[in-house]
């Protein structure tokens, strides 16, 4: 039998006010589990993150969500997971859904899903892991990071490969050929 994949989700604990955005993370929540793929990310039951969570779960897919205790009541911890782990703080929550997955996966969010798309960043530019990182790019999203990442580059501030970290797919079935390719 092989191994379960993992794939940790960063996204944001609010929906945003661009509907296709939980249509999406719903869509993705679902073919998590189509593909057998285990959910990890950050245990809330809000935005986003509750968006693909439930979809998840209600298609049978494994969950395990990572929240520290802080956050519990704020972000509405989601306690029928099929793994729970409640850490003391941010830096640990980041650590312990890195550590358990396979594959980086960021939907659109706010300034906690930029953090934790840095940090998984920076520590691939500086040869910590070699897990794949994709930017699920629904309409557009995530463009002016693209920009401010090149500008960056441009600057001096980063090598040229440092796109080479990360990949920017437009849409669902292009991140999902990208994450079978790379969890085969």
């Amino acid at each position: 039998m092989p191994p379960l994949r993992s794939v940790c989700v960063f996204c944001g604990s609010r929906p945003g006010l661009n509907p296709a955005h939980a249509a999406t993370a719903r869509a993705f929540g679902a073919a998590l589990a189509a593909e057998g793929w285990r959910l990890v990310y950050g245990a809330g039951d809000v935005g986003l993150m509750g968006e693909v969570a439930r979809a998840a779960q209600s298609a049978g897919a494994a969950t395990m969500g990572v929240i520290p205790t802080h956050l519990m009541t704020r972000e509405r911890g989601k306690r029928d997971l099929a793994q729970l782990v409640v850490t003391e703080d941010m830096h640990e929550r980041k650590k312990v859904m890195f550590m358990n997955s396979d594959a980086i996966v960021v939907l659109p969010g706010g300034a906690g899903s930029l953090d934790e798309f840095f940090e998984v960043l920076t520590w691939r530019q500086i040869g910590l892991h070699r897990k794949p990182i994709f930017l699920l790019d629904t309409d557009g999203y995530w463009q002016p990071l693209a920009a401010l990442i090149r500008h960056i580059i441009d600057e001096g501030f980063a090598e040229e490969t440092m796109q080479d970290y990360y990949i920017t797919v437009p849409d669902l079935p292009a991140l999902l050929a990208r994450l079978r390719a790379a969890l085969s």
